[in-house]
């Protein structure tokens, strides 16, 4: 739920950005993959201190 939540969020500010400040498509795609990337990047992280404290085998 909170990757899909940080992909979505990070797509949606790319879009909105890029629409107010007139970027044209191709800067806006890019701007939209830099922010997936960025909230990938913080979901490897949140699932890395997740699975530090509560591991999923035994």
């Amino acid at each position: 739920l909170v990757g899909t939540e940080l992909v979505g969020a990070g797509a949606a500010a790319g879009w909105a950005i890029g629409g107010l400040f007139q970027l044209g498509e191709t800067l806006t795609r890019v701007l939209e993959g830099l922010l997936i990337l960025t909230a990938l990047t913080g979901l490897f992280y949140f699932l890395r201190a997740a699975i530090a404290h509560e591991p999923i085998r035994g």
